[in-house]
Parts: C-alpha cells; sequence; structure tokens
C-alpha cells in the first residue's frame, strides 16, 4: 500500500482527487490537510493537519496530492520532495516556467516522481478525438478548435478569480485545453493571443483566445464567460472531412451529484451528446468512447510501483506554463511570438 495524504480539502480534492484515490485499492489515504472543520466530520480515521506544511513535515504519506490554491502549488512540492515524498500537483504545475525548472531538477536529484494532474486527458470526447487521428478517417488535418466555454457574466467572491499569482480563467482552465493541444500536435511554432478582463469588476483574465500556428495547421484554444448557449467542445477539420462536438465530458457533473467512479456505466456519455463527422459524401454520429479519470490514479500506481515516468509528466505541464506566460506576453504586446523548444 502506498500511504497517500491530500493537502486541500477545496473543490478539486473532494470531487476530483478523493474518490479516486479511495477507489485505488493500492493507495491508503492517511492525511488530509485544511482548516474546514468538516473535514473531521466527512474523514474521521485519518490524520487531519492545519496545513500543508505542517502535513509535510508531519505525517508518514509517501505520496503527496497537493490541490491547494494555484500560487502554493511550489512551495509546497518543493517541501515534499525535499523530504523524500514523491508528488502530484493538480494543474497548473506552478504559476511561473522558472518554479517549474526548478521543481522538475529538484525532483530528478531526489530521485522522486513528480506528476501534473491533467485529468482531462482523459475525458471521453478528448480519448475520441485521438481515435479519429489514429484512424486517419479525416485525412491531414488543417485546423482544430477547442473551447471551455461558461455562463458566468458575474464575478465570483473566490481566489481564481482575483488578481494574484496564478488567478484567472486562463491558469484555470487554460493549461487543460493547451495540454490537450500539445497531446494532440507537439510544440507550435508561434503563438498569438487575447487575454482579457471582459466582465464588469473582474480582477483577472476571465476571457482568452489562443492561436497556435505550426507548420501545416492552425490551433484555436478558447473560454468566455459570457456563453449562455450549449458548449461548443472541439472542430476538427481536415482534408477529408470535419468532426463537431458539443457538451462537456459527464464525469464531473456525476462526481458533483455525489455518484462514485467505477461500475460499467462510468464515463459513458448520452448519445444525444455525441458528435458529429461531415464528410463530402455523408454525414453521421459519432459515438463518443468512454472517459475515465481513475486511469490517471492507475498509471501513476504503475510509474511509483515500477519507477516509471508519470502519466503526465512535468516537463509536459511545464511546456504549458511557459505557453501560458508567452499567451500574455503576446496579448502585452500585441503581436505573435516565436515559440522556443
Amino acid at each position: 500500500m502506498i500511504k497517500t495524504a491530500v493537502i486541500g480539502y477545496g473543490l478539486s480534492a473532494r470531487i476530483f482527487h478523493l474518490p479516486f484515490i479511495l477507489n485505488q485499492p493500492e493507495l491508503q489515504l492517511v492525511a488530509i490537510s485544511s482548516s474546514q472543520q468538516q473535514l473531521r466530520q466527512d474523514y474521521p480515521h485519518v490524520q487531519h493537519y492545519a496545513d500543508g506544511s505542517e502535513l509535510i513535515a508531519q505525517s508518514d504519506a509517501e505520496l503527496v496530492v497537493i490541490t491547494s490554491p494555484n500560487h502554493s502549488h511550489f512551495p509546497l512540492a518543493r517541501q515534499a520532495l525535499l523530504a523524500g515524498k514523491d508528488v502530484l500537483v493538480e494543474k497548473p504545475f506552478v504559476v511561473s516556467s522558472a518554479e517549474g525548472e526548478e521543481l522538475v531538477a529538484l525532483a530528478e536529484r531526489q530521485q522522486r516522481l513528480l506528476a501534473v494532474y491533467h485529468n482531462r486527458r482523459f475525458d471521453g470526447d478528448f480519448l475520441t478525438l485521438q481515435q479519429l487521428l489514429r484512424t486517419g478517417q479525416l485525412g491531414e488535418i488543417r485546423y482544430f478548435e477547442s473551447h471551455f466555454d461558461r455562463f458566468r457574466p458575474t464575478p465570483r467572491a473566490r481566489w481564481r478569480e482575483q488578481s494574484v499569482p496564478g488567478g484567472g480563467i486562463l491558469y484555470d482552465l487554460g493549461p487543460h485545453l493547451i495540454d490537450q493541444a500539445l497531446v494532440l500536435f507537439g510544440l507550435p511554432e508561434a503563438i498569438s493571443a487575447r487575454c482579457r478582463e471582459l466582465r464588469t469588476g473582474a480582477e483577472a483574465t476571465d476571457y482568452f483566445h489562443l492561436q497556435l500556428h505550426y507548420p501545416d495547421k492552425e490551433v484555436i484554444v478558447h473560454s468566455s464567460p459570457f456563453c449562455a448557449a450549449p458548449n461548443l467542445r472541439f472542430v476538427l477539420q481536415g482534408t477529408l472531412g470535419s468532426y463537431h462536438k458539443s457538451g462537456l465530458d459527464p464525469q464531473e457533473d456525476a462526481l458533483r451529484a455525489g455518484e462514485r467512479p467505477g461500475g460499467p456505466d462510468w464515463g459513458q456519455e448520452r448519445a444525444s451528446q455525441y458528435g458529429s463527422l461531415y464528410t463530402e459524401h455523408e454525414t453521421r454520429t459519432l459515438a463518443t468512447l468512454a472517459g475515465n479519470y481513475q486511469l490517471f490514479y492507475r498509471q501513476l500506481v504503475q510509474a511509483l510501483q515500477r519507477r516509471e515516468p508519470p502519466p503526465v509528466s512535468p516537463a509536459d505541464a511545464l511546456q504549458g506554463i511557459r505557453l501560458i506566460e508567452l499567451a500574455y506576453r503576446s496579448h502585452e504586446q500585441g503581436r505573435t511570438l516565436e515559440v522556443k523548444p
């Protein structure tokens, strides 16, 4: 059994991590840190700590999962690695590439596993998209568009929307969309971006539109807080046809509703949400593959047991952070910027 501790008890920990940790037989939950009193009622049989630093210093956890606010990822991961623990960090990995470079080097020196939780590599629609690319049904891809839009016209009083390091939607949803684009197509040659505060009273970026320039294709990643219509998720266009997909992977809603992962129907999307495949001669519905965030934790356990690379390496996540930094610079300078490997 791998003794596992979770830092933080917000939405990320309660919805996206603890259900999968508890569902993974090789992991033993031993500690959680939070100032929330509800924690003691929800998890009376694990050790409780007031903050993450105390947990790292005093618990016997071998794996530390960091789900605290973005700006705290670097100092907590650094402390855990120095304490000889393996570390899983919620996205965004860090809030600056310099922090990420330091953590990657430290994990290597300490010979500890360091991973980043890009769970949306295991969304059903993204898995379907990858399968489409593998089969070549759309020919040579020339254009890809990825959205994560919401209808939240009024800012909320929470740290994610404050003007703090790592605040704003580009650090919240951007890492998911950028990571998926990099998995599909690798690093672009250049980037053009608009990163704005469009809502009245907004303190941090609440809109972004990034264009990633490749030698043979263009890629758009986009998020708006004013989308009241059904969410357009993916548009993939190639020389033989196109694929359009709306809606979001159902796992988050299921978890919020109190469902637990596992079972034959987990991650299955309703047929009404399936995407459409368009070619010159036909239009047909394409069934969405089942998503499964548990696969991330299964692969993480395998990496820990065999001392193999994790399902998402910090080097991959670091590329995404560098693109976020370039996006802000592109917006500020009003020009396209080269992306250096």
